[in-house]
């Protein structure tokens, strides 16, 4: 069995976008006619010059493998251009691919992917979500509102759900990190209050910040929010500041959580190893793949701590968080994003119930991806899957963040 042929689908979710602009689904085919899927969560560059990474790293490191070897491709991509060091963007045209050679592995065997990884650690998996408008609200005022926000936390909290996350903190700004504005922390208090009073201890809050902060303004924040007990503050300084991530654990008491925009264990374990965090948020389309998320899991647990990993993206990387979730002791939870196209895509093989996901039983991802669906919504855009903004803060006229899905404007 080789790895033969390879297809790539930029898929664009319909309006209003939950899971961004665009998700690039591989599909890779053996010599023996079996079929796995992948999703690359690569978004630094745009979905044509991503195919093109991706295009050269299955052509140069993987065609005519065997999708066993997934150490001996991993290798050969990680030290590609003589570096053996992370990159964003080759690492994650890789981590698609290979997720789509376990999809492959385990449909050969007739086994689910977590099947293949040690086994079945976990009989389900808590999920959580974010706070998203419901049908009645205004979504130009949503991610202002913490009254609209404590009204979706109840809502999510009567399907179940044990967990929340929201962020209105705003803005994301490339300028890197700045000291937030006296109102965004006032809001940032409304929020919490607002969903605290609304849900009580039936949900833990998770307090995202998108690494926006200076050391002093994640602090400062931080500290405001103590009073409401959020299960994690997110990535609350630019992740390539460890050293200072760690010094706003040391002073905040919310545990800190980061690692969406990490890739390999080498960018994990520094995190670990500076105690700059204790949930770690791997994408698995970005950080490596399902293999090298596995070793992460093991180092974390080493560290006592545990894996949440991250999801902003469609559900073929959700469905490789689950199978490594699955498999792992230190799993605190998964990121879930429930629309009718994410459950379409992958024909319903996987679903929240009650707050948890329970691992498919079926071979491979569990997956039956809609390859006429993917194909039916192209993206057309010419904007990235997600985008900060260049205006600086705004300390006179307030800011927002109008959620993690861009207006589709293009």
């Amino acid at each position: 069995m080789k790895l033969q042929d390879l297809d790539i689908i930029v898929t664009s979710p319909p309006a209003p976008g939950w899971g961004g602009r665009y998700w690039i689904l591989v599909k890779l085919t053996t010599d023996d006619g079996i079929t796995g899927w992948g999703e690359c969560y690569a978004a630094s560059v745009g979905p044509d010059a991503m195919r093109a990474v991706i295009e050269d790293v299955f052509t140069r490191h993987m065609a005519g493998e065997s999708p066993e070897n997934i150490e001996l491709m991993f290798r050969r991509a990680y030290s590609s251009g003589f570096t053996q060091r992370p990159d964003l963007t080759v690492m994650g045209a890789f981590s698609g691919l290979e997720i789509a050679c376990w999809d492959i592995l385990g449909k050969a065997r007739d086994r689910p992917v977590w099947a293949l990884l040690g086994g079945r650690m976990n009989d389900r998996i808590r999920a959580y979500t974010y706070l998203y408008p419901l049908p009645h609200h205004d979504l130009s005022q949503f991610w202002t509102s913490p009254e609209m926000a404590a009204e979706s936390a109840l809502d999510c909290v009567s399907r179940g759900y044990t967990a929340i996350k929201f962020d209105p903190a705003g803005p994301y700004t490339m300028r890197g990190g700045h000291m937030p504005a006296m109102p965004d922390i006032t809001m940032s208090v409304a929020f919490c209050r607002a969903i605290r009073e609304a849900v009580g201890d039936r949900a833990d809050l998770l307090f995202g910040t998108h690494g926006q902060f200076t050391t002093a303004g994640a602090i400062r924040l931080g500290q405001a929010l103590e009073p409401y007990s959020p299960l994690w503050y997110e990535e609350p300084i630019p992740p390539d500041n460890i050293e200072e991530m760690a010094r706003v654990a040391r002073a905040v008491r919310i545990p800190v959580a980061t690692g969406e925009r990490l890739t390999t264990k080498a960018e994990f374990a520094a995190v670990l190893r500076a105690g700059a965090a204790e949930i770690l948020q791997p994408a698995l389309g970005r950080a490596g793949g399902i293999w090298e998320m596995k070793k992460v899991a093991a180092i974390a647990e080493a560290h006592n701590a545990q894996l949440a990993p991250h999801l902003y993206a469609g559900p073929v990387e959700w469905a490789a968080n689950v199978a490594l979730a699955t498999s792992i002791p230190n799993i605190l939870m998964a990121e879930t994003i429930e629309t009718p196209f994410h459950s379409a895509l992958i024909k319903g093989g996987i679903t929240v119930e009650d707050g948890f996901i329970t691992p498919p039983d079926t071979p491979g991802l569990g997956i039956d991806v809609d390859e006429a669906l993917a194909r039916a919504h192209p993206f057309d855009g010419n904007g990235l899957h997600l985008e900060m903004q260049d205006a600086p803060c705004d300390y006179v006229n307030g800011n927002s963040f109008a959620g993690g899905a861009p207006l589709k404007t293009e």
